[in-house]
């Protein structure tokens, strides 16, 4: 089996629009809410959401192409360009047939199908716009990567839920691991900070109603209320060992593991017992041939409603013991939930805690729910200078879980 290095990274993000500010402003514990101003939202009772701030897409993405883009797949070319150019990859020192594109979204092209629907119903069918199809769909975040970077080797998506990130990742990582890719660009994208996204989630009582940012998103604490919506963008540059070392690529970390499961329980709620998320975890530390004392940090998926983080300790307990001195910490509590970006932009904070040797903070947190039995991450971001493998979670609706296993780099 091959080794898979990460070597390139971008991120479109509510603290910050590359990944030098998100991860400076993520390890200084920045939270990236305030009040929603994309559209009034008043009447859907929700009033904080994590916004992207200041992103124009002409600067990367160009004016033209992001004109025939949904706001999801402009998020996900920007950071893709990013990732690439860190990674240095171009024609001299790849083939274009052993690149190529996993990207996952849970839902797409949102903002488009809010604004053609209202069109369609306002002035008739006749005025939908021809690009409302190759705009909304989800894969077109993976397809307009390849076709910015002449991707020529598989080009999929993967939609499921807010597993999406970490289960494209994983796939990719797959494809490089058994010998089907050199390169892969892989991550998650999404853009539903709108109308219908905010109200359709309030629908089923799972955002926040709280109108302090800094008390909006509490994971594992005891008086958490539901998650913020978040919206971006992260890619990774995944690439077999020795191609990146014939080039002399800059290494940021190792992917050593994937595991991904299903609950097979409910819609929405996870399964009470852990059971499924467990056995994802289970599956990617076995992959990556360690123990789970190995394991020094986790970046949970810690959305801050009840039944997530409740099951998700649950599971943690199972994997590792009920007194396990691994460390936790959701980062949702400044990003908030990105959905299907969510598992991307938490593999970049988790292979950065890799290689600075610090866990980010579960920041907010005052008391911690007695059900939520996990060793939490304090409100300061934590020295780690012995860490060497990490995880981080992702549990969708559906009872989709993904997990990845990452090793700090060395030879």
């Amino acid at each position: 089996m091959n080794r898979v290095v990460v070597t390139g990274m971008g991120a479109v993000t509510p603290v910050g629009n590359d990944v030098a500010t998100f991860l400076k402003n993520i390890f200084s514990g920045k939270i990236g809410f305030d009040t929603i101003s994309k559209f009034d939202a008043s009447e859907t009772g929700i009033t904080v959401a994590g916004e992207v701030k200041d992103f124009d897409p002409k600067l990367r993405v160009g004016k033209k192409a992001a004109k025939r883009m949904d706001l999801f797949s402009q998020y996900a070319v920007d950071s893709a360009i990013a990732a690439v150019e860190q990674a240095g990859i171009d024609e001299t020192n790849t083939d274009s047939y052993d690149m190529g594109v996993i990207y996952g979204s849970g839902i797409g092209g949102l903002t488009t199908i809010q604004e053609q629907v209202i069109k369609m119903k306002d002035k008739g069918p006749q005025r939908v716009s021809p690009m409302f199809v190759p705009t909304s769909i989800a894969n077109m975040a993976a397809g307009n990567i390849a076709l910015r970077f002449k991707a020529k080797g598989i080009c999929t998506a993967i939609v499921t839920a807010c597993s999406s990130g970490t289960n494209a990742i994983g796939e990719a990582f797959r494809q490089i691991r058994e010998g089907r890719a050199q390169v892969m660009l892989t991550g998650g994208a999404e853009a539903s900070v709108n109308e219908i996204g905010i109200a359709g989630f309030a629908a089923l009582t799972a955002l926040s109603k709280e109108t302090d940012p800094a008390r909006a998103s509490l994971p594992f604490d005891v008086d958490r209320s539901g998650f913020v919506m978040g919206e971006g963008a992260a890619t990774l540059v995944l690439e077999e060992l020795e191609h990146a070392q014939k080039r002399g690529a800059k290494i940021y970390g190792e992917i050593v593991g994937y595991g991904s499961t299903c609950d097979a329980f409910h819609m929405t709620s996870p399964d009470p017992t852990g059971e499924g998320a467990a056995r994802a975890m289970q599956q990617a530390i076995a992959e990556a041939d360690v123990t789970p004392e190995q394991i020094g940090y986790i970046n949970a998926h810690g959305t801050a409603t009840h039944a997530n983080d409740t099951g998700e300790s649950i599971a943690i307990n199972r994997v590792f013991g009920e007194d396990s001195q691994v460390k936790v910490s959701s980062t949702k509590s400044m990003t908030g939930h990105l959905l299907g970006a969510a598992g991307a932009i938490e593999a970049v904070i988790t292979i950065a805690a890799l290689e600075k040797g610090e866990l980010p903070a579960n920041v907010g947190l005052k008391k911690q729910d007695p059900e939520c039995h996990v060793n939490v991450v304090t409100e300061n971001a934590e020295p780690a200078p012995d860490l060497e493998y990490a995880i981080s979670n992702s549990l969708g609706f559906g009872g989709h879980n993904a997990v990845l296993a990452f090793r700090k780099w060395s030879e």
